[in-house]
Parts: structure tokens; sequence; C-alpha cells
């Protein structure tokens, strides 16, 4: 039985986490955290979860947690960087859902997030947490960094491109959209419902915290492309993330050469999954479930190629990919306990 804590149990991607863990018979959820909530019933703040008994939220000290085999930080950045080295230190592995470990150069973090690295060591040691690409790595891994939303549907979308070489040194264009869940469990007035219902707009256009992430990973496979357009844009949905990712290849390629290149390079990655000819994919098709689902498509006499990456970005895209590399990180089959099929309607 591996004990579990999660630091930030109150938040849409702490709910997600324990929504996924708590069913698990080889899982004990043996901290949870809550600064807001502390000393209060699981059951009284989230009454579906009342299964879990009388377990109650904890305030977060690293003292409680060294108990634990693997912590999750499901919190705001800032705050799993003070918490992780003594937690480290002790043997405790950490999944860190915030963005506080995913930068290895410490410069850029600081100038993308405003703020100074307290744990510039550890952050240079942590593994990206995309198993598509690093499951090696996070296998052995003291920490890993789960990856943001909007990232990991655009780097599974562009890495098979990547991979091969194939991308021109042309920008990529990335037009990407989130529920409004992607913002987190907070009140502001311009998340609220009836400001988003019926409504669609771009946000972050001169500047999202997720561009340089997302460049930041490119670089690992290609210096010569440089530049990415990065516009997100909100849905009127509460989950759903697609990235219409548009871009010029160094070779021409039809739509179905590139599938075959796309299955070929996800034959042993059952999370992913691409689309036949002439399909979309749609965000309700993953809604609740760790699965990415790709389409592939070309304009222009196959000049132009046209990406799109749907993922649910409470699962896939937070929690789900957390579950999922804790799979990988002991020993276990990545789609344990993630067989969740999207729901729908």
């Amino acid at each position: 039985m591996f004990k579990i804590g999660i630091v930030g149990g109150t938040g849409y991607t702490g709910v997600e986490l324990l929504r996924l863990l708590a069913v698990r018979n080889d899982i004990s959820i043996s901290v949870l955290t809550s600064r807001t909530e502390e000393n209060k019933k699981i059951s009284s703040v989230y009454p579906w979860l009342s299964f879990l008994g009388n377990k109650l939220f904890q305030y977060p000290k690293v003292d409680n947690l060294y108990q634990c085999d693997v912590v999750f930080f499901a919190t705001p950045s800032g705050v799993a960087m003070e918490m992780a080295e003594p937690l480290v230190e002790e043997g405790v592995k950490i999944i860190d859902l915030s963005a506080d470990f995913r930068f290895k150069n410490i410069e850029l973090w600081s100038s993308t997030y405003k703020s100074e690295h307290c744990c510039p060591r550890l952050a240079k040691e942590a593994v990206y947490g995309l198993p598509e690409y690093f499951r090696n790595e996070i296998k052995g891994a003291r920490i890993v960094a789960n990856p943001g939303c909007y990232p990991t549907a655009t780097l599974l979308a562009l890495f098979p491109l990547l991979n091969e070489g194939l991308i021109s040194k042309d920008t990529v264009i990335l037009d990407a959209k989130s529920g409004i869940s992607g913002a987190g469990r907070v009140a502001r007035e311009d998340l609220l419902f009836s400001e988003n219902a019926e409504n669609f707009r771009a946000y972050g256009a001169d500047f999202h915290r997720h561009g340089p992430e997302i460049l930041s990973q490119i670089k690992q496979f290609s210096n010569e492309l440089k530049n990415i357009v990065f516009v997100p844009h909100l849905l009127p949905l509460i989950r759903g993330i697609e990235v219409t990712a548009y871009l010029n290849l160094n070779k021409r390629l039809s739509s179905d050469e590139l599938r075959i290149l796309y299955k070929k390079k996800y034959v042993a990655d059952s999370m992913v999954i691409i689309e036949e000819s002439g399909i979309h994919p749609q965000t309700r098709w993953v809604r609740g479930s760790n699965i990415c689902r790709i389409g592939i498509f070309t304009q222009n006499n196959n000049e132009t190629i046209i990406i799109s990456s749907v993922i649910d970005n409470l699962v896939k895209g937070a929690a789900g990919q957390a579950v999922q590399n804790l799979n990988v990180m002991l020993g276990l089959d990545d789609n344990y306990g993630l067989q969740t099929i999207g729901f729908v309607p």
C-alpha cells in the first residue's frame, strides 16, 4: 500500500486527484491538506467524497508529510518549492502540479512568474512529466514537474514532427482554447457564469506564462524553431482544451502520411488517440478522461499543416497526468486507474 499526500486538496485539481485515487486499492490517502478548510471533514466540503469516511483536512506542514511515499502539490506556484527540499531529502517523492519545477532555466522561470525561485537545485533536477516522451526519466525521478494544461495538448500535437526534424524555421501558430475551470477555483468577476455564457474571447495575447514553457520544451528537440505565436482563449465550458496548431514542414507530406507517422510514434501510448481521416476531435469526447485526441489536416496542396489536439484540462492537463506519472514512478502501467471513458453529455 502506497501512502499518498495531497497538498492543496480543495482546488479543482486536488479534487480530481481525490476522484482518481480514492477508489484504488493500492493507494492510501494518508494526508490531505488545506489552509482554508483545516480540521474539516472532506465529506463536509465535498459530499460526493463521503466514502472517504471521517478523514480531515490538515494544515500543510512538512512534518505532516514525512510519512508519505509520494506527495502531490495541487497548489498555486510558490508553495511546492518552499516545501520540496526537506521532503525529497527524506526520500519522499514529489509530483508538482504547479509551475515551480517546469523550468531548468531559473532565470526564465523568474522572468515568467515574476518571482525569485527559492529551490533552484531541485528545479534543475526535476523531470518534466510528459510520460509519452520522458517515461524513462520519470521512472527514477525524485521530483516530477507536471506540465501545464495548454503545454500538454500542444506538445503532444507537435513532438512527433519535432522528433523527426520536420517543422520548418517558420513561426508555429498555436490557437488555444480552454474551459473556465482552467483558471482554478477562485472567485473572480471575469469568471462568473453570466460573464462567460454565450461568450468567447481571447486573453493574454501579448503574453501568457505557458508560452515560455512550451518553447522551452520545443527547444529540446529543435534549436531552429525559435518562434511560436501562442494565443489562449476562454470557452464557455467548464472542462476542455482544444489547441489548433498551424505550421509548415521542410518537406511536403499528406495528411495520410502524417497520420501514419503519428500512429507509429504513439503506438505504445494508450492515452493518445490519432483520429482517422477527416475527423475533428471534440472536447466532449475526452471529458473526464485522461485521453488526448489528435486530428491531422493539410491545406494548400499539403503546404500548410493543421493539427487539432483536445484534452480535459483537469485530467490529462493536470490531475490525470499526475496520476499517470505516479504509475510510471511506481512501475505500474500508465493507464492503471485511468481507464475512465469520456462521459457524454
